[in-house]
């Protein structure tokens, strides 16, 4: 999860694991878990909280302050946690939700259901808060409610401060502060959403047009019955037989016209999908990436229905059908048009449990990981996978991107009103046009881990702008509208014309400080000023300098490798990976 000063912070995780996943040699009887293990060197992670500072190529990677923060006498948690949720309050405070006490394939006991909140003392049906400033542990009954099923519960601010809480089947608004619960519908059709059922869930762009009121789109997961999911060891069926879901609904928890909140059935997906996950895209379209058709997240030795390792027909994967392909999900298209995969290619590398993918700077996505084995495996069907690539979206087919300058490094909640000017190179055809169909949007793609992305948000800016008679664009931005709507913290700013994106600029938004933010009236925009026969020349393919200027974000690949990667997926080594990602 990100903080507001631009660090990320990650919480909780194993006990010391030594050689095939098995308990670290230090062994701590009574926690059932180690503290460490003499051979990988690895240490009780369970309390764990680890900070990382941003870093650029300019800096030396060695150096104290981009190294990981991770000394728990003086920074941990109250609580054992693995596999929790995390979400951000408007302040830049964080709340930790549930997990695991160590680990396993669901959060409860079975047969034997006769303790639901503690699980024997193996589930953590609590919250917490970082950073504590005094706050205790406390229990939250939804989680005792969807016991089981509730790993890496969704969970998204909402516009009233309040937050929504999916896990299992069941939903609510959760008033944090106090501690109260709003029960909403249950997802329909049965389909779970949460870790192993590993849906792809995200909150739909945030823009004026919708006044900012946050939709969540829950896509694909699994429909198995309660009875199928079996126990903390392993699930009672054969899992990898059993088709993901296709199944996609919109939920909006806080509803403009005080309705009552309602799920509503929106398109199927192309196929099923199990630990798929979404990317928002700056031209405001998501991205469905990874998982497998059949199954869920998750790893064992055995089910209820094949007694031996050697019988599992997947290695100890409880997935199989991996989807190469993505697709693309478009939120303002009519119903039964929203899904595409036209012109996209496929990768033919297996990415399932352990997968991950994350926006970058220049609006590409990177790819990487998939290992549902107990080690590090790469002879099995479905191999630790050390690969990375990167998918190029049909932007890339752009001669040109934007190239914004004015682009401040740091956005308030509310004031004065900034500008950001595009010369005529970032758009093709009538001036007046591209202005008109210009966005600006601040996004944050969230902190990626098992096939979610932890905080992501699209929040598009009010505008106006002005045509100049040299064929540049003045774009008058509002500041974001409040810390419900977009957390402190940081995000890249795009600017996107005609559906083509800049590269993103990161800046910071709020005060850069754990505390209430402050919220200033929005200053009035200046009315939009057009100007006849004015042309962009951005179907001009840029010369060497405008291809480099990158406001301080990733430089896009140019010329023939964006032709030839356009919606596809480009293997890149590790090490390259590496590369681009702290450039």
């Amino acid at each position: 999860m990100h903080l507001p000063n631009g660090s990320y912070i990650t919480f909780g995780g194993n006990g010391a694991v030594g050689r095939g996943g098995g308990v670290g040699s230090q062994k701590n009887p009574a926690l059932g878990n180690a503290a460490w293990d003499s051979e990988y060197q690895d240490f009780d992670g369970s309390t764990a909280i680890r900070i990382l500072n941003p870093c650029t190529s300019s800096d030396s990677f060695a150096a104290t302050k981009c190294q990981w923060f991770d000394d728990p006498t003086l920074l941990a948690m109250q609580k054992r946690r693995w596999y929790s949720a995390a979400e951000a309050l408007a302040d830049g405070t964080i709340v930790l939700i549930g997990g695991f006490v160590n680990g396993g394939y669901i959060n409860r006991n079975y047969p034997d259901r006769s303790d639901p909140q503690f699980e024997g003392g193996a589930a953590e049906n609590t919250y917490e808060f970082y950073p504590a400033n005094g706050r205790g542990v406390e229990a939250l009954n939804f989680l005792i409610k969807t016991s089981g099923l509730n790993a890496y519960a969704h969970s998204f601010l909402l516009n009233s401060g309040k937050m929504l809480v999916q896990a299992n089947v069941s939903t609510m608004i959760w008033d944090y502060n106090k501690n109260l619960e709003t029960p909403l519908p249950d997802m329909p059709n049965n389909v779970v959403r949460v870790y192993p059922a590993s849906g792809a869930v995200a909150m739909l762009p945030l823009t004026p047009a919708n006044n900012w009121n946050p939709t969540v789109l829950f896509c694909g997961g699994n429909d198995m019955p309660d009875e199928a999911w079996g126990n903390y060891a392993n699930p009672v069926i054969n899992t990898w037989n059993y088709p993901a879901s296709r199944d996609c609904q919109r939920l909006t928890p806080e509803p403009a016209d005080g309705s009552a909140a309602a799920y509503e059935q929106d398109d199927d997906m192309l196929e099923g999908r199990t630990m798929g996950q979404f990317i928002i895209l700056p031209d405001g379209r998501m991205l469905v990436i990874n998982g497998g058709l059949n199954g869920t997240a998750g790893y064992a030795p055995n089910t209820g229905e094949t007694a031996l390792e050697g019988d599992m027909p997947f290695g100890v994967s409880l997935a199989s059908g991996p989807v190469g392909t993505p697709a693309i999900y478009d939120p303002n298209a009519p119903k039964g048009q929203r899904w595409s995969n036209a012109g996209l290619g496929t990768s033919n590398i297996a990415r399932l449990y352990h997968s991950s993918a994350i926006l970058l700077p220049d609006a590409s996505v990177l790819v990487a990981g998939s290992n549902p084995n107990f080690d590090v495996n790469t002879s099995t069907i479905f191999p630790t996978e050390y690969r990375a690539e990167i998918f190029y979206p049909p932007y890339f087919s752009a001669a040109s991107r934007p190239v914004p300058t004015g682009v401040p490094k740091t956005i308030s909640y509310g004031g004065d009103y900034f500008d950001i000017t595009l010369p005529r190179s970032s758009y093709t055809g009538s001036a007046n046009a591209a202005a008109g169909n210009t966005t600006v949007v601040l996004l944050r793609g969230g902190f990626t881990t098992h096939a979610m992305n932890m905080g992501q948000r699209y929040v598009q800016l009010n505008n106006t702008f002005q045509v100049e008679s040299d064929g540049s664009i003045i774009l008058h931005v509002s500041q974001a509208p409040n810390p419900n709507i977009l957390q402190p913290g940081p995000a890249l700013l795009f600017v996107t014309v005609n559906g083509i994106p800049s590269n993103g600029t990161m800046v910071i938004v709020g005060t850069g400080s754990i505390g209430e933010q402050p919220v200033a009236a929005a200053s009035e925009l200046p009315a939009s000023i057009t100007l006849d026969s004015v042309e962009g020349t951005g179907d001009e393919l840029p010369n060497s300098s405008q291809a480099n200027q990158n406001n301080g974000a990733s430089g896009s690949p140019t010329g023939a490798i964006v032709g030839s990667a356009m919606g596809a997926l480009a293997v890149i080594g590790l090490l390259e990976c590496l590369r681009s990602v702290a450039a």
